[in-house]
Order: C-alpha cells, then structure tokens, then sequence
C-alpha cells in the first residue's frame, strides 16, 4: 500500500489548521458580538447628551431619597454657619433666598412632612440643589402606587414640574419604598431644556373696595412647586391710560392663595398662604386711591418666558362698558372667577360677599 507523499500530509495537516483557526476565530467574533450586544443594551446609548441626563437622573434622584437634606440660609451672602438639615421648616421665600437640596427621608423612611415641604421649593431651586446643570429641568411625581387604604391608592403625594413633552429629551430614574402598608414610588425625569409648567390664575378680584378698603387681587398657585414671581407681570388698562407692575420679588408656594393688595394692615387675607403689598408700588389703591379702574378696566396678569422677549397674557379679566362684559359693579362687589377659561368674561360673575382667601373653584 502506497503511503502519501510527505509533501501532501504537510498541506492536508495545515488545511486543518487553517480551518480550525477560522473556526475559533468565527466563534470568537460570534461571542464578542454577543457581548458587545449586551453591554449595548446594558448600557444604553453612548450619546454624551444622553449619558449626561442619565447620569443627572440617578444621581438626582440619589440625592433626593438617600438622606434628610439641606437647607443654607441667605444672610448678606450664603450663611453656611447656620445650615440646617431642617430644610422643611423653612418658609418659602426663605427657601427661595437661600440654597436647598431637599431630601425626603427621615430614620431611613419617606417622611411625609418632609414631602409635604416640596410645595415650598421652586424647581429652578431644586434643580440647583440636584446639582443639575443649568440647561436642564426636571420633572418630581411621588405616587402611592399601592396601599391597604383603598382611598389612597393611586393617589399622587407630589407631582410637579417641566413636562417631557416640551422637551428634546429626557431620562427617567425612580426609586420604590415600602412603609406602613403601601408601595410608593418616586421618579424623578430630568431634561434637555424644557418649557417651565409655571402657570398662575387671577381667582378674584375687588376693583371697588367698601368702607375705604385695599383693592386685592387673589392670585391661585396650582403647581405642586413653589413658582417665583420673577418674570411675572400686571397690565392694566383703562381708556387711553395704563399702568405696568413688573414684579422683581417673591415666591407663592405650590398649591396655594394669596392676596396682592393695596394696603397691608387692613386686609382681609382669609387662608392665604402670602399676603403681598402692591400699595407700596402704586399699582393697587386703598380708600379713595384707585389703582384699577371702578368703571370700565382690563386687568392682565402676563409671564416672560427665559427664552422670550415679550411677555404673553396668561389671564386676562375685563370690566365695565365696553365689548359686551355685563360686569358692572357696585361698592363692595368682587369678580370671581369660575375655574374655566383664563380669559373670557363670561367665566367671571359678581359676588355680593368677596370671600379673599377662600377660594374654592
């Protein structure tokens, strides 16, 4: 029997070799491709942009649920010597003045006083206590997602802030605790710019005040969040005259009333949360003073968005002859608004007993 030749055993020897090398090597880059696969989905997305809100998501959210918080107060500057873990006890406008980075937890729970508290923070000021950066804004909701109370079930303890939709994009991060018979979770979105959900209503309105009363305008705050008044402004009109009141100042807590008048001292303010004089400024009057027009007026409370250079109406009231408003008030009466269109006369009425502070629409 012949042997083969030396020569074609080498290359039948080395054909194997190369085949099993392209072997291993295919299966190499099937497993390598298998894994890089799952870090890809691991990961998420290698966009800077998105990393950076994703980092700013869990970080945030880190933050918020992993202690008690703090609170600086502002005294001639930061006043770090009296900081203070009892951010919550603090009032709104001294939130607003100072620096915070609230934190929701107490002996290692969610403390309801402390989530409460969120209705006196702005989001621009719990972003800066985050650490987000300036060109993002954020989005806080805290849901009872289960409990042994039926009645609470679904209810949301906080829910406030820039919604995703009106911004490029967005990450989400959230945290569950369960405690004394319910499941509650916290998310926390941050985003890419955003439009600011600040909105205001003008709820009432006394134009004609008996007995040498303050003129007031009770102003309602349906966020969840604290909103500063800067970027807010009053127009009012009367024939050919006008009067603008640009507000520099002051903040009005999450879901709260409060009472712009002409006169401090003899207001009546109801369960406002702020009582803020427009007297000093000339904008409201008390007595025989006027501020707003008794007859015939337009009163427009307008905000100035960050990236905009006008500002836009956000409420609009209008009085007295001219256009068909059938609202012609005598001494003591109040316009009252419905809780329907922003703008329209027909969702204001008059009202024989103006009630500042108590609005219930």
């Amino acid at each position: 029997m012949r042997r083969p030749s030396p020569h074609i055993q080498r290359d039948e020897d080395a054909l194997t070799a190369v085949i099993e090398f392209l072997s291993a090597f295919t299966l190499f880059l099937m497993i390598l491709t298998a894994f890089l696969s799952l870090a890809q989905l691991q990961m998420g997305s290698n966009d800077p942009d998105v990393d950076r809100l994703d980092r700013a998501a869990s970080l945030g959210l880190d933050r918020l649920t992993s202690g008690e918080g703090w609170f600086v107060p502002h005294a001639d500057g930061l006043d770090y010597a009296n900081s203070s873990e009892d951010w919550h006890h603090a009032s709104a406008e001294a939130l607003h003045d100072g620096r915070v980075q609230p934190g929701l937890m107490l002996d290692h729970r969610l403390d309801m006083d402390r989530i409460a508290a969120l209705h006196n923070v702005t989001e621009d000021g719990m972003a800066q206590g985050l650490g987000l950066d300036q060109d993002m804004s954020l989005h806080l909701s805290i849901q009872v997602v289960e409990s042994d109370d039926e009645t609470r079930e679904k209810r949301f303890l906080f829910s406030g802030g820039t919604e995703r939709g009106t911004a490029p994009s967005s990450s989400t991060a959230y945290r569950s605790f369960q405690q004394d018979g319910e499941l509650i979770r916290v998310v926390l979105e941050v985003h890419d710019g955003g439009r600011k959900n600040n909105l205001l209503h003008i709820t009432e309105v006394m134009v004609r005040p008996a007995s040498s009363g303050p003129e007031w305008i009770e102003v309602s705050n349906p966020n969840d969040f604290a909103v500063s008044l800067i970027g807010w402004s009053f127009n009012h009109t009367s024939g050919s005259s006008s009067s603008n009141l640009l507000m520099q100042s002051g903040v009005l807590s999450g879901q709260s009333l409060s009472i712009l008048t002409g006169d401090v001292s003899s207001q009546s303010a109801g369960n406002a949360t702020h009582v803020i004089d427009l007297g000093a400024r000339g904008f409201l009057g008390v007595g025989q003073l006027n501020g707003l027009a008794d007859g015939r007026g337009v009163l427009s409370l307008r905000y100035t968005q960050l990236d905009e250079i006008s500002p836009s109406d956000v409420v609009r009231i209008e009085w007295g002859g001219g256009g068909d408003t059938q609202l012609f008030m005598v001494t003591g009466q109040s316009l009252v608004w419905d809780g329907i269109d922003r703008f329209a006369s027909s969702s204001w009425s008059l009202e024989d007993s103006p009630t500042p502070g108590e609005y219930g629409g």
